[in-house]
Formats: structure tokens, sequence, C-alpha cells
């Protein structure tokens, strides 16, 4: 057990020679406190299988924290667990609970402030008001944690992992669900959001406000809220993403508000009340997506300038775009469209004759709502078919000019 021990303290970056304080009821420290007493800089604090009663342990010397076989830490009188205030902390293997709604104070299972190279690992927290909370923080790393909340409205629950004016921050590999916000994001810089999988969150999966040149890569969004909302920020990249099952009256798979300049390329929109829904958002990059049985799978809101939407497939959504205002100098090219019914003589996979994604019914649902009950009517049919042959109110400047004829792989 021992040499196994060391050789994780190895993997670690840990000397094998630092100072290893073991905490259990039988041992020579039987509290967090003694043994936290007794241990200096850069030793490793072992709590072993035990439950300890925690009233906020203020963390203000670099070690490394690992919990034994299920050693699970409980929140006194609902407070705070752990706060973190120094660089080189490591929390690892640890359950953590109890921490009740507070409405003047956002108290955490584990705090990170103003420090630096700090990893926050394959923890299970569950039960508590905001699980992992950064504020001013960098150059950290929180991984294959289990967050499990118990939030019931947005007003009494809050964030799963919730950062704050931090930079280089990696989140990777974790489940949050039943909090508010799975992950919050604000004022954060260069930083990844990975691998992640949110879901069942009462607001948003992942929120991200004024925060720039981030990448978010791999994580399924689903049956949130909302699924993903990006405000006011710059130089984003998302690829790779699964966005599904974010069902509601004002539900999107993604939102974008007044975003610049960002990569939106090789994601799943599924099964979404919108794909993605976009205001005052320029110069983005949409490529190689699938929208597949979305209500809309692209509405476009106003102040939209410069964006490309190219080689994505458009499959079966009740409808594929919405325009609010007037597009100027968007370029919709190579999508696959399973609406389209073209030809290609010419048999070179491109449609011979543009396609027109934005249909008159989509007008009249914007007016009337309540409309939407006519969706798969012969009615509607025969408007489209109208308006197609002779069009008066759908913008004829917003086109394919050259539609793939075959799902893009």
């Amino acid at each position: 057990m021992k040499m196994a021990f060391l050789f994780i303290l190895n993997l670690l970056g840990i000397g094998i020679y630092a100072n290893v304080v073991e905490v259990c009821k039988n041992c020579q420290y039987q509290t967090i406190q003694e043994g936290y007493q007794a241990s200096i800089e850069c030793d490793t604090i072992l709590i072993k299988n035990d439950e300890f009663v925690i009233d906020n342990w203020l963390i203000e010397k670099s070690l490394t924290i690992i919990g034994e076989n299920g050693a699970h830490l409980i929140a006194k009188d609902g407070g705070e667990i752990i706060t973190i205030a120094t660089n080189h902390v490591n929390i690892i293997g640890l359950k953590f609970s109890g921490v009740t709604t507070n409405y003047l104070k956002e108290n955490a299972a584990i705090r990170v402030k103003h420090s630096k190279h700090f990893l926050i690992e394959n923890n299970q927290i569950t039960d508590c008001f905001f699980a992992i909370y950064l504020e001013k923080a960098k150059s950290g790393t929180i991984s294959n944690n289990l967050i499990d909340g118990n939030a019931s409205t947005e007003a009494e629950s809050g964030n799963g992992i919730h950062a704050w004016s931090c930079d280089f921050l990696t989140i990777q590999s974790n489940e949050v669900l039943h909090h508010r916000d799975g992950i919050y994001l604000e004022f954060v810089n260069n930083s990844d959001v990975i691998k992640n999988h949110s879901h069942h969150n009462t607001r948003y999966g992942l929120h991200y406000m004024f925060s720039n040149d981030d990448t978010y890569v791999s994580n399924v969004i689903e049956k949130n809220g909302v699924g993903v909302a990006v405000m006011f920020s710059r130089r984003i990249t998302m690829k790779h993403n699964t966005f599904a099952n974010n069902w509601g009256h004002a539900a999107y798979g993604l939102l974008l508000k007044e975003i610049y300049d960002a990569e939106i390329t090789d994601n799943n929109f599924l099964e979404n009340t919108i794909g993605i829904f976009v205001e005052g958002s320029n110069r983005i990059n949409y490529l190689n997506n699938n929208f597949r049985r979305n209500g809309w799978a692209i509405k476009f809101s106003g102040g939209c300038e410069a964006n490309v939407i190219s080689n994505n497939n458009f499959l079966y959504n009740s409808i594929d775009l919405v325009v609010a205002s007037k597009l100027n100098d968007n370029t919709f090219e190579n999508n696959y469209w399973s609406d389209y019914t073209g030809y290609d003589l010419d048999k070179n996979g491109i449609g011979d004759v543009p396609y027109y994604p934005v249909k008159l019914f989509s007008y009249i649902h914007q007016q009337a709502p309540e409309t939407v009950v006519l969706m798969r009517s012969l009615f509607v049919e025969i408007i489209n078919y109208a308006e197609k042959v002779s069009p008066v109110f759908t913008p004829k400047d917003i086109m394919d000019p050259k539609p793939k004829m075959n799902i893009i792989l």
C-alpha cells in the first residue's frame, strides 16, 4: 500500500521525501485541524475513511490533500468547507457535502482565492450550494469530479463550477448536474473547457460572460433549461461538442450575444427548441455542424455581419432558418438541406438551383406564435409553396447558391 501511495505522489510531481500526515479516528492526528497544524510546506495530508465535520478549513500552506477510501468532509452548519488561499494546493479523492443555500454569501464546498497552480481532481461533491468557486485564480486544473447539486429553482441554487476573474484554467472531464449553471465563467480568459458532461441544470449547462480567448471542446450539454450561453466575449473556439434535448419556451442549444471572431465547428445540435440563437454577433464561422430535428436550427436576430455558414447539415428541423433583420454580408454556401428539392444535372454533388432556407411560415409564426399548431398541416405546405413560386415576403438575398446534394460526412 505504501509503495503504491509513493508512486501516486511521484505521478503528481510530489517528492518522495515530503512528509505524509495521516488523519483518521485511530491515527496520531485524529482531526483535520491537528493534521493541518502538524504539516509543513509541500507535505501530503492523507485523510482516511472517516467522516469529518469542517468549519471552513483555511489552507495557507502548499499541500497535497488526498482522501482515501471515501473520506468525507461535511460542512458545519451549512457553511464553506475548504478555502484555498495559497499556491500549489492539490485536493484529490475526497467527498464533500452539506453546504446549504445562503442568500447573503455564495458558500462553496471548495473555494480558491487568489491562488495559482492548483489541482482539484477525482472528488465527489454532492448537495452543496456552490460546489467549486474560483476567484482571481490562475493556472489551475479541475478534472474528473462528480458534482451533483440539489437545485429545484434558480433562486435557491448555486453553480457547479463557478469562476470569476481567472486565467489559464483547464476544466476537464467533470460531470455536473442539478445546479443553477453547470459551469459559469465570468471574466475568464485563455482557458479550456474539455470533455465535460453538464446536464439537468435549471438554467445553463455552460455560461460564458465577458470571457475571451477560450476553447470549448468535446463537451456534452443536454437536458438543461438552456444549453450554453456565450455573451460579450471574443475569440471563442467551440468544436466537437454536443448540444442536445435543451427544450423549453426559450431554450437554446447555444445562445450567442455580442460575440466576435469565433469558430463554431464540428458540433452536433440535436433536438433543441432552437439550435443556435444569435444576436449582435459578427465574424463567426459556422462550419461542419450538424443540426438535426431541432425546432429552429438557427435563429438570427439583429446586428449580425460577416458570418460564414458553410458545410453544415440541416436535417429534418421544423424550421431551418429564421431571420429577424437583414443579414447584410453573411455567407451561406455548400450546406446540405434535407428540404432541398433541386436537381444536379451535371452530377457534381452540388444543386443546380439555389436553396432559399427562409420560409413564409417562419414569418407568420414570429407574428403569431400560436400558429405552431399548424406546423405540419397542408395549409403550411401550400403557403410555403405559393411563396416559393411567387416570392413576396421572404428575402431572396438569403440563399445557398451551392447546396450540397448529399449529407456532408
